[in-house]
């Protein structure tokens, strides 16, 4: 199987090397991150972002936390490093599951460097294996196109490539999967209010790619719909409870609506891990609320002397609240299929493709 096309998260044995999302598309910047407070913000601050991503930085992160101590670590402190990390973004069951598995490997141990070696081995392992069953994961969601079509419409949501995996991406791999079948895959990638993931980076993405893309607004994907035929929705998804609803990035739930009422498959990529059993539906799912400056002001609107365009970057008046939730929940009943590295599946068999692995 191909490399992937991105290395966002580089370990280099005695540190973090991460690709800063927040500086995309202008530069490629990496930050190097030296201490599990520095992953911790670039976590939340999301300069690194996406589930399968969040989950690898976060045990790296752990790793880097066990050599701050030095000394010899009592279950107390090992509980203590996952809490925190834990916090930095609670939505994301892939972070919630590989955190309970780094705890499994470190039990009977106690001094830093023999949980530190069994942290970094396990992170490493991670990556390795989330790169295949993205590459997997795209395969199968290739195969539900027809065979003898040879261009294909799609609307994406978010950012779900490399950026934020391994490496190859969940829907977004699934483009690259057409791409490879040497099919001609068209594009529309929603912005992604209020962070902008799908025109920052899933255009930037598909540019370096040379796959056809153009970004449009949250709003418009009921008029692209009644104006050009559009094949599927494909998005990613942070947790899904047993019933099949799921939390991806706001927006999503608008659009599976969209898609439903004009009979546009809306399919959602997603690796076995990102399936939380431990929740009946969707309700149960923890929705992370970020702060308001990101809806009220735009960060980017600077000019080169680093002044702003608008005072302070503002793009609403001075003291207008927000709300700004990170995720919303789209019902089981909304998607055609679950694509992932297990093969392509309705939501009413979840418990029989997944709960067994």
């Amino acid at each position: 199987m191909p490399q992937p096309e991105f290395l966002p998260i580089q370990w280099k044995s005695t540190h973090l090397s991460l690709l800063d999302q927040r500086a995309l598309p202008g530069k490629k910047e990496f930050l190097e991150i030296h201490t599990m407070e520095e992953t911790i913000v670039a976590i939340r601050e999301m300069a690194v972002r996406g589930a399968p991503a969040i989950a690898i930085t976060g045990i790296f992160g752990l790793t880097l936390g066990a050599k701050e101590k030095q000394g010899n670590l009592s279950s107390v402190e090992v509980d203590s490093l996952i809490k925190q990390m834990f916090e930095s973004r609670p939505t994301a069951v892939n972070l919630s599951f590989a955190l309970k598995e780094a705890k499994k490997r470190s039990e009977g141990k106690t001094d830093w460097e023999s949980i530190q070696r069994v942290w970094e081995s396990y992170a490493l392992e991670m990556m390795v294996e989330d790169l295949r069953a993205n590459q997997m994961l795209g395969e199968n969601g290739a195969n539900l196109f027809p065979k003898d079509q040879n261009e294909i419409h799609i609307i994406t949501h978010c950012n779900t490539g490399a950026l934020a995996t391994a490496g190859h991406g969940t829907a977004l791999g699934v483009i690259r999967s057409l791409r490879d079948q040497g099919k001609k895959v068209i594009v529309y990638a929603d912005e992604t209010r209020p962070f902008l993931q799908g025109s920052r980076l899933t255009a930037f993405e598909m540019m370096e790619e040379g796959i056809e893309c153009y970004i449009i607004t949250d709003g418009m994907s009921g008029w692209l719909m009644n104006q050009r035929k559009i094949d599927a929705v494909l998005v990613g998804c942070d947790r899904v409870a047993a019933n099949g609803d799921t939390a991806n990035k706001i927006g999503t739930y608008n659009l599976a609506i969209v898609a439903h009422e004009h009979n546009v498959p809306f399919y959602v990529c997603a690796t076995k891990d990102s399936f939380d059993f431990n929740l009946k539906t969707g309700d149960e799912i923890p929705i992370e609320m970020r702060k308001e400056s990101e809806v009220t002001q735009f960060d980017f609107l600077k000019t080169s002397d680093g002044n702003y365009l608008l005072p302070e970057g503002k793009t609403a008046p001075f003291g207008a609240r927000a709300l700004n939730p990170s995720f919303d929940i789209t019902k089981a009943k909304f998607i055609k299929n679950f694509i992932t590295e297990l093969g392509c599946f309705v939501p009413t068999e979840i418990s029989t493709r997944l709960k067994k692995v």
